[in-house]
């Protein structure tokens, strides 16, 4: 004998998210795949455009552990994109400076990022567009804008290896 599910009194807020998310980071993975990057270097890049920061910054920015940061900027280097810099207020800060090169792969990579924007956007009628947008950014700047404190905290999911 089969136990009866409980029954659902809500819309699964939980699933839509999760999968929307999901389903958004892998395309633009793959759009930013295209011109050799990730979005963590991405989010790097143009974090790092706006203003001087340093590597602790951008990691929260980015809301990166300090391992995948360190992996992210070393990346950044060796692809010619970004260098460490001593910082220009603070002698023992260090800073993430982003090369010429850096800049114009920056700029294309937010055209792809817009681009995928666009397209999840435009998926939804117009008279709803605003209507979403508006309802997510209060969800984030409001009720949803902390996770909660507990014992166990929730993880965030790990992308699958290929």
């Amino acid at each position: 004998m089969t136990a009866m599910a409980p029954t659902r009194t809500e819309t699964d807020l939980s699933f839509l998210l999760d999968h929307t998310s999901h389903v958004l980071r892998s395309r633009m993975t793959a759009a930013l795949g295209e011109i050799g990057l990730t979005p963590r270097m991405h989010c790097v890049l143009v974090h790092a455009l706006e203003e001087e920061r340093t590597q602790i910054q951008l990691a929260e920015l980015g809301d990166m552990d300090k391992t995948t940061m360190v992996v992210t900027v070393d990346a950044l280097e060796k692809a010619g994109y970004a260098e460490r810099r001593p910082s220009s207020t603070d002698r023992r800060a260090r800073i993430i400076a982003v090369t010429p090169t850096g800049t114009e792969i920056a700029r294309r990579s937010q055209e792809l990022v817009d681009g995928v924007h666009r397209d999840a956007l435009g998926s939804v009628p117009d008279d709803e567009r605003e209507i979403l947008v508006r309802a997510l950014n209060r969800l984030v700047t409001g009720h949803l804008a902390t996770p909660s404190e507990g014992p166990q905290q929730a993880r965030r999911a790990r992308e699958r290896a290929k």
